[in-house]
């Protein structure tokens, strides 16, 4: 299955060249991300993919946790590995370790919601007291239309069901922006740094294109 859906990113994302890709992610982590995260963090990143969040981000350690073994090919040096079947890999992490959990489009893929609830009970053993949570994650209110054309979509998420799903979980919602990012990097914008500094700096840009939401939440202390 790992082989299959590595074959399946690769033609997914052919023609998004994977260095404007970490461009993006190098603005969006310096401009907008860093701001809820420490220098001295240590921070996981949950569904790390191609890596372009863990390997940019400014901390103190990191952990990238995927499903895929490819990762390691991906990781940055100094970044830890965990591969295996989430939630159930992330056992090898000790509960209050982490001072920030951090996913990006990653709870779309799960089985249901109740394998959400179990992945939020693992971010939040995870965490430290107050430790946050940062989901970046297609909005099903804004991107109906496209997103079930992706074939390893699962679980459909609003703001307010992932909001209503965190307060299950034991989080307190810090922040909801119900339309942050475009849907995916193909979309007409942001394509270059400069647009997407530009984007991030105007709030109404985002209200028109924005189909991601962008929630933090915190563990009750």
């Amino acid at each position: 299955m790992n082989n299959e859906l590595e074959g399946l990113y690769r033609r997914r994302f052919a023609d998004v060249s994977q260095s404007r890709r970490a461009a993006l992610w190098e603005v969006l982590c310096r401009v907008w991300l860093e701001r809820f995260i420490e220098p001295q963090d240590a921070v996981v990143d949950l569904g790390a993919g191609f890596c372009e969040f863990i390997n940019t981000i400014r901390c103190g350690s990191k952990i990238a946790v995927d499903a895929n073994p490819n990762i390691r090919e991906r990781a940055a040096p100094g970044v830890r590995v965990v591969t295996g079947e989430i939630p159930g890999v992330l056992a090898e992490i000790p509960s209050a370790s982490a001072t920030v959990v951090f996913s990006s489009n990653f709870f779309e893929h799960l089985r249901d919601k109740a394998q959400v609830l179990e992945v939020l009970a693992e971010a939040r053993r995870m965490l430290v007291p107050r430790g946050r949570l940062i989901l970046l994650q297609p909005n099903i209110r804004y991107a109906y239309r496209e997103y079930w054309d992706f074939f390893d979509h699962h679980v459909a998420l609003s703001h307010e069901s992932l909001a209503e799903a965190l307060g299950i979980a034991g989080f307190e919602i810090e922040v909801v922006r119900p339309r942050f990012l475009p849907y995916t990097t193909r979309s007409r914008i942001p394509q270059s740094p400069w647009i997407l500094r530009l984007y991030l700096a105007l709030s109404p840009l985002q209200w028109l294109f924005g189909k991601q939401m962008f929630i933090v939440a915190r563990t009750r202390g």
